[in-house]
């Protein structure tokens, strides 16, 4: 036929030469619409070949090839192919649709990746298929059952815009002969192949047959084995079992493990989705390819229909193995991958929500506009699920601007008639949807703990399935991990659902999904096959060459910035000084078990951090697609990444070996998996001990060329390495083959582990040192260990729990067994055995089963994180419990004695993790109470007694070890914060010895002394706690840093003493507190003199583990103490608090002083209540409401009731409320809140007060729900029976009258307060003596001005735990943040920020005025102002002189700010991008206010020189109401970006101003009305010209 172009096309394409180009028009502006035909229709075997000759970028998708029964003369063209019906196939990237609907999902090259030159040509073959030719050569069938008289159909979509048809006809001779050998297998199918292949695909799961059929398979295909050709070197797999057979090629069992396994995994597939109901489905291997883009070759045969499961027709294809299987049993082995899949392949419906974008075939859904919106983004699947098919998204992109991510789901809606919601949780029937961690059924929360991922903390390149199984179950997928049960019951009919909600924007259908159970199945069946899998496999060669070892070497798939050269031995990153990762590399085949892959590193760069990894991963290097690092990948793998090792991309093990990233470029590094399944590394040829069990065989090595890491070679000669050792590195006893976590000798004191065998829900790690329950918020129990030997008598079994969840009821289980743990059925809980177990749960001892005793000696549901429990079994039968070391005395009695006993620990409830401590072992029977916590290392301090201890509660990068002795840093350099265990007495010496120093870090150690209480902290205080000393600063901390004291992190003084950062191991640093309220420090002994004063009495020490210094152990000790001392939470006043010394004390207002009554919570509360500390604390426990409680004592009039908050909830909204009850609440029936009672209360919520649940006053105080942590709050009925509210000791006046006698205090712990402690200390006083005799201490002689205390300039002003709810200072902020004014301008510690508006100031309690400097002026708070304070020069700070200084304001524009930071003073004519200007005017103090732009007409040269030559003269005020006038502070527009609402703003300084420095001077804008009321009109202007004068101090704005 004529290589020519139909006449008939697209509307918007041109043809030209002589009908042999295409062009399509306006190529920028429309991308479809470019469909062309071929002249005639096709010939058998005929190849119609176009070649591309343009593209653009500006689309997605590129040409589209195929054919079509219509003929173009009569055609109403489409605008694109994809669009034809009525006998169509098209090739449209890699997918092969039919009338529009995909066929096939993976096919040959993918056509949008093709190039200007290219040729794409499409055939109808002899027997009926469709064959796809890229650049000569053939990609196989794409489908089958073609009729007669096709034309050719090109389109010219996306980015191809012309093509040219440069022939139309037979394939050459070479391609002949393929064809022809093609031609002749599939004659030979029916003849030789066909039986034995049926007996393989035709086998339904659970039949004996279908094993014995692949034994036969393999046995008849073993016998053909000297015929097997030797493949290509590009093949992965054989993609057939050839018939004519050469007897000098090989082919390897690894290659026919390959074909088996993906026959039978073919097999599987197909039982699950319904396949090969009348003799098995028959399905397809792929080709194997040579490259990510290539594919090979089709040996597919049979017919391609829609119904192809009902004819029973074999087909084969070169797709994915995970295609759905048609029927059919006549297909050949040669084609075992599935037949060609139906054409209802699961994709995104058309119909979908508003936002949405649809592309690649509907596999891909995208939201417009991710920036702009946030929702509106819901798709559904074009189709009900299926029973057990798997519908899983790739999260392809997401962004950074919203809460909230993806959730999917399941909905019984169909699509066709669904009205779309915003987001899919909205719908409120027929819907379950995972949103975040939880489940949300018909838009409701019905389990909000789902599983430990959250779908929010997903990143792109995640996976994310669901599985609708037969029995109407539920499951969630997350990267190929089954999250478990997720609903029970679902609907027969749902449909997939994908919300792409918030930061999500972009996902993909994923159809290859990870069949790893079933491979796990298809390994069993090999074993049985094979007794030598997971051994050395050699070559199956009649004559096997001993010369030609099968080598270890890289697989020449690697990371994108990766190459492999040297034939295969060495990795490298060409650019490794531009890029740290994309560096994968994997071995070309799977490591043999005991075989030791070892790789030397070539080259390194020093650019990065980090460097080479190693590990091994289940994931065939020719299917994987590589990640940018192994660690992010979630399924299947093992790595060793610094000195860890990490499984799935979780650490398993922190503290394992050499540390990886002090390698050297010669360096060695190894891995090795072990017959009994345990991993092992090397480094330099030293053996790192056991890292892993458990791990299955066929895994392949992975390097990771990461960081500094620039290549690596191979090691092939390892006959110089040590052989393997069987014992770990602790001991020269072989491992137990029984328990692999038994790793020392019988005789050594810390053998004690876990044993290998346990629950269901259990995990050893750390060696078998460590047992944790995985998902632990949905799972409970089914989590026991064992020990791995049985315990001897007198030794003692201590694990310490490290980590807990406050999900469940009930918590660990202890106890001892008979029962040896290979005899062990694991139950559900220990205490359901019924014989040999003896076992202590909450206080009650247990013997199988049976309760012997209540209220033993402690309660295991009470401890907490950081306790250790111990068990020991006497010679005498007895069995003891130790809680912290503490005999608990005898627990039972009567244990068999001689008979072995093995400890017992049960995972359940809250506790989740548990580690054998360093004190498991032989124990001296002679040891009591008193001595039970001495152990045998240094005590250097002269007082005798008992050691010193630190608080379990420290950083997250700590460790304590020897009973809390010592104290160790295990990652990074800060977050090394650690307390002492008890409150220090006077003079009582707390001192440390270093250990350990890291000399990659600068910085040394802090030590100091706090009020911040341990036991007050979280239980699980590490993401609570600063990163370092200096940072912390919610209590009152003095401390030492290098030779610098400060406090709360400010510096007080300079040069101490010996600088902390030159200490080193050896060295001792030691801290106390001295009766007159002195901090000294002793450096080896010495003291080093006060370093401050006015320290609080009950302190604790306090040490940071910070830069160098890594370990640190105890030297010190005091005397004995009971070991219940440590206190309860208190509220002591004996020392001023941070805002006490800054505060002006209030006038007027004060209680008088009565003896107080003591005050403490009832037992009657609300039933979320839980009282403490002898029910002076009360607890919210769980929701957000029933937090009401009262005092058991009326009070008393003129008596002041405190109570301060002491734990806030972000994740409620609203908080507390306060006030009275007029009558007894000891029979009171509690209500949910506090609004609903409605007899006799009066009730402060919010800034209102109710009487009886109705408002009769507002506006009064500060809102209640922005007080933060820390504030105290208290109610005083005075003599008049008016009560009154106080903040932060601050009374805001009457809140109600006619209160009743008696009354009680009444709290509401709602939302977002639940945990308050009332104060017991006499506080009544607000201000009075009490008041300044605490605060007296602290005032300098410069700070009194007739006898009212003033605040300092480099102090915040009056504050009293800062307000950071403030919904106008984070507005605030945000337009600070909108300036782009550099960070290294502002004070680092945002305490410093005070915002004054009007709630905030009422909180702290803020006088209008106050005094400053000498002789003392006056000045205004600015009120309604925010203040963001300034970074000050060092030697400003501990100026004595700068206390002297007087307090202004300044107004200036936007555009001054950045010119005046960086010129650290006020200028006068700052020019402003702004166009503003304030009139000129001209005062009688002489002084005349420059124009804002007077020197604009100026060039800038010019303008700065007659600036330089000015004497600047600038204006301020004490008070703000004339400085931030919009004369002085022009109004500015902005748009919020969170709110997108448009505010107003305007601009300030504070400054500090020398007296003497400046003028005072009457206003010059003609006001006639006062505009400060303790300023007159005639002193309220200052005027200075005197450069050094000012000092700026705060940012202050102003938004409206």
């Amino acid at each position: 036929m004529a290589a020519e172009l139909h006449p008939c096309s697209g509307k918007l394409i041109g043809l030209s030469n002589s009908n042999r180009t295409a062009q399509r028009n306006q190529p920028v502006q429309e991308f479809n619409h470019g469909l062309v035909l071929s002249r005639e229709p096709l010939k058998d075997r005929d190849v119609f070949t176009v070649r591309i000759d343009k593209k653009v970028n500006s689309w997605s998708g590129s040409i589209e090839i195929g054919v079509t029964s219509l003929d173009p003369a009569g055609l109403d063209f489409p605008s694109s192919a994809t669009g034809l019906k009525g006998g169509s196939w098209i090739v449209s990237g890699c997918s092969v649709l039919r009338d529009g609907r995909s066929v096939l999902e993976e096919y040959g090259r993918d056509l949008d990746q093709l190039s200007e030159g290219d040729r794409v040509g499409i055939q109808r073959s002899a027997h009926g298929e469709l064959h796809l030719w890229v650049n000569g050569q053939d990609c196989g069938a794409a489908a089958s059952g073609l009729p007669t008289g096709l034309w050719a159909v090109v389109d010219l979509y996306g980015k191809c815009t012309q093509v040219t048809v440069v022939s139309c006809e037979p394939p050459s001779l070479a391609e002949r002969d393929t064809e022809r050998e093609t031609v002749e297998e599939h004659e030979q199918e029916d003849e030789e192949e066909e039986e034995e292949v049926v007996v393989v695909c035709g086998v339904r799961e659970g039949e004996f047959g279908g094993l014995t059929s692949v034994v036969n398979l393999a046995a008849a295909t073993n016998g053909r084995l000297e015929e097997v050709p030797e493949l290509p070197p590009t093949h992965n797999r054989p993609d057939k079992f050839p018939n004519n057979l050469e007897p000098e090629t090989v082919l390897t069992e690894h290659q026919l493990f390959d074909v088996l396994n993906n026959a039978i995994v073919s097999l599987y597939r197909s039982e699950d989705n319904g396949g090969g109901d009348q003799g098995g489905g028959g399905t397809g291997t792929d080709s194997g390819t040579g490259s990510r883009g290539d594919r090979g070759s089709s040996s597919g045969g049979g017919s391609v229909n829609g119904n192809s499961s009902d004819s029973g027709g074999g087909t084969g294809n070169t797709g994915s193995v995970n295609n759905s299987p048609a029927g059919g049993g006549g297909a050949r082995l040669g084609a075992v991958a599935g037949g060609m899949p139906t054409n209802d392949a699961l994709l995104f419906h058309e119909k979908c929500g508003t936002l949405i974008k649809l592309s690649n075939n509907n596999k891909t859904a995208e939201r417009r506009r991710p920036l702009d919106e946030f929702n509106n983004g819901v798709v559904m699947t074009n189709r009900p699920l299926r029973h057990n098919e798997m519908f899983e998204i790739r999260i392809d992109k997401l962004v950074d601007k919203w809460s909230g991510s993806i959730e999917i789901g399941v909905t019984t809606h169909n699509p066709n008639n669904l009205d779309y919601p915003a987001t899919m949780t909205n719908l409120r029937s027929g819907t379950i949807m995972m949103s975040g961690c939880g489940i949300l059924t018909n838009g409701k929360g019905t389990r909000r703990e789902y599983c430990e991922f959250s779908l929010d903390e997903l990143q792109e390149g995640d996976h994310i399935g669901l599985m609708h199984k037969a029995s109407g179950a539920l499951h969630f997928y997350i990267n190929g991990i089954d999250q478990g049960l997720a609903a029970a019951q679902t609907p027969a009919v749902v449909y997939g659902v994908v919300d792409l909600y918030g930061m999500a924007v972009k996902v993909t259908i994923v159809h290859n999904h990870n069949h790893s159970d079933r491979l796990r199945r298809n390994n069993a069946i090999m074993r049985a096959l094979s007794p030598d899998v997971g051994r050395p496999r050699p070559a199956l060669s009649l004559t096997p060459d001993p010369d030609a070892p099968d080598r270890l070497l890289f697989h020449s798939n690697c990371g994108q910035k990766a190459a492999i050269i040297s034939e295969g031995r060495t990795a490298l990153r060409p650019h490794a000084t531009d890029d740290f990762n994309h560096g994968v590399v994997l071995s070309g085949r799977p490591l043999r078990s005991n075989e030791v892959f070892q790789v030397r590193i070539d080259k390194m760069v020093d650019k990065w951090a980090g460097s080479i990894e190693i590990g091994v991963t289940t994931h065939n290097p020719a299917n994987l697609q590589l990640p940018s690092t192994m660690t992010n990948l979630r399924s299947g793998t093992w790595m060793m990444t610094g000195n860890g090792v990490m499984h799935n991309g979780t650490t398993i093990l922190d503290e394992y070996g050499h540390n990886l990233d002090r390698l050297k470029a010669g360096d060695t590094v190894g891995v090795v998996r072990k017959e009994d399944g345990s991993l092992h590394f090397f480094v330099n040829g030293v053996a790192q001990g056991p890292a892993a069990w458990n791990v299955p065989p066929s895994v392949y090595a992975v390097v990771d060329l990461y960081g500094q890491a620039a290549q690596a070679t191979i090691m092939d000669d390892v006959a110089d390495l040590p052989p393997l050792p069987e014992d770990s590195s602790e001991g020269p006893t072989v491992m137990s083959p029984s328990s692999p976590c038994s790793v020392a000798g019988g005789n050594s004191a810390n053998d004690l582990r876990f044993h290998q065998l346990h629950g269901t829900n259990a995990v050893i790690t750390n060696g078998g040192r460590t047992a944790l329950r995985q998902n632990c918020r949905s799972e409970f129990n089914d989590a026991i260990v064992i020990s791995n030997r049985c315990l001897r008598d007198g030794e003692l079994f201590e694990i310490v729990i490290q980590k807990m969840v406050d999900r469940w009821s009930g918590s660990i289980e202890a106890g001892v067994t008979a029962i040896r743990p290979e005899e062990l059925e694991f139950p559900n809980t220990m205490t359901d055995i019924d014989y040999d177990t003896w076992m202590l749960s909450g206080t009650a001892i247990m013997q199988d089963g049976n309760t012997m005793r209540n209220n033993y000696g402690c309660d295991l549901d009470t401890l907490t994180t950081g306790s250790r429990i111990g068990m020991m079994r006497s010679a005498t039968g007895n069995l003891h419990y130790y809680i912290n070391g503490v005999d608990q005395g005898v627990a039972c009695t009567g244990l068999p004695p001689g008979k072995e006993v093995y400890a017992v620990i049960d995972l359940y409830g809250q506790c989740v993790q548990v580690s054998i401590t360093s004190s498991s072992g032989p124990q001296d029977n002679s040891l009591c109470t008193s001595n039970i916590t001495e152990k045998s290392f240094p005590i250097h301090s002269p007082v005798a007694g008992v050691a010193h201890r630190l608080h379990s509660k420290h950083g997250k990068n700590v460790v304590l070890l020897g009973e809390g002795c010592q104290a160790v840093r295990v990652g990074g350099y800060a977050h090394g914060i650690v307390f002492s265990a008890k409150e220090l007495k006077t003079d009582e010496l707390f001192e440390v010895k270093i250990d350990e120093v890291d000399d990659q870090w600068s910085g040394s150690l802090h030590m100091g002394l706090t009020t911040l209480a341990p036991p007050e902290l979280p239980s699980c205080p590490m993401s609570g706690l600063s990163p370092s000393l200096t940072q912390l600063r919610s209590k009152v901390t003095w401390l030492l840093a290098g030779s610098e004291v400060r406090r709360n992190g400010l510096l007080q003084r300079q040069n101490y003493g010996a600088s902390l950062d030159r200490l080193t191991v050896g060295n001792r640093v030691g801290v106390k507190r001295c009766s007159d309220d002195t901090m000294h420090v002793l450096i080896d002994g010495e003291d080093m003199g006060p370093a401050a004063t006015a320290v609080a009495k009950n302190v604790y020490a306090v040490l940071d583990l910070y830069g160098r210094v890594t370990a640190v152990s105890i030297v010190s000790s005091s005397v004995l103490e009971d070991a219940g001392s440590i206190k309860a939470p208190s509220l002591s006043s004996d020392s001023c608090s941070e805002g006490e010394e800054d505060r002006t004390p209030v006038e007027g207002g004060e209680p008088a002083v009565v003896p107080n009554t003591v005050m403490a919570f009832l037992e009657n509360h609300g039933k979320n209540i839980q009282l403490s500390h002898q029910n002076l604390t009360a607890a919210r426990v769980s929701s957000y409401n029933q937090g009401l409680l009262v005092t058991a004592q009326p009070l008393p009039r003129q008596q002041l009731f405190q109570f301060q908050i002491d734990r806030l909830n972000a994740s409620w909204t609203s908080s507390l409320s306060l006030g009275v009850i007029g009558h007894s609440p000891d029979r009171l029936n509690f209500p949910s809140t506090a609004c609903c009672l409605k007899r006799s209360v009066w009730l402060l919520q919010r800034d209102s007060v109710f009487h009886n649940s109705l408002k009769i006053c507002e506006n009064y105080g500060p809102n209640l729900d922005t007080c933060p942590e820390g504030t105290v709050l208290g109610l005083l009925v005075d003599v008049n029976s008016c009560l009154h509210l106080y903040v932060n000791g601050m009374d805001q006046g009457v809140a109600a009258q006619d209160i009743p006698t008696p009354c009680y205090p009444l709290i509401d712990l709602y939302g977002q307060c639940e945990q308050v402690t009332i104060v017991t200390s006499n506080v009544s006083t607000v201000g009075g003596e009490c008041g300044e005799a605490r605060c007296q201490g602290d005032m300098e002689k410069a700070d009194m001005v007739d006898g009212i205390k003033e605040s300092v300039c480099w102090t915040p002003h009056p504050e009293v735990n800062p307000n950071k709810t403030c919904e106008y200072q984070a507005l605030c902020s945000r337009f600070k943040d909108l300036l782009t004014l550099p960070d290294g301008y502002f004070n680092e510690d945002a305490k410093y920020n005070l915002c004054y508006c009007e709630s905030c100031h009422k909180l702290r309690g803020d006088e209008s005025y106050y005094k400053r400097g000498e002789p003392p002026r006056d000045y205004a708070l600015p009120f309604g102002w925010c203040r963001f304070a300034l970074r000050i020069k060092p030697h400003c700070e501990v100026s004595s002189s700068f206390k002297k200084w007087h307090i202004a304001y300044h107004g200036t524009s936007v555009g001054a700010l950045r010119r005046t930071l960086d010129h650290a003073q006020l200028l006068s004519g700052t020019s402003s991008i702004f166009s503003v200007s304030p009139v000129k005017t001209e005062g009688p103090n002489g002084y005349s206010e420059p124009e804002e732009n007077s020197s604009n007409s100026l060039p800038d040269r010019d303008r700065d020189r007659d600036r330089d030559r000015e004497v600047p003269r600038v204006q301020l005020s004490p008070t703000m109401l004339y400085s931030g006038l919009e004369m002085f502070a022009p109004k500015v527009q902005f748009r919020d970006p969170r709110s997108h609402r448009c505010h107003q703003a305007q601009v300030g300084f504070q400054v500090c101003v020398r007296p003497g420095s400046y003028k005072v001077g009457p206003q010059t804008l003609g006001a006639s009305e006062p505009l400060d009321p303790r300023f007159s009109n005639t002193e309220i202007e200052w005027i200075t010209k005197d450069q050094g004068g000012t000092l700026l101090y705060g940012l202050l704005i102003r938004v409206e």
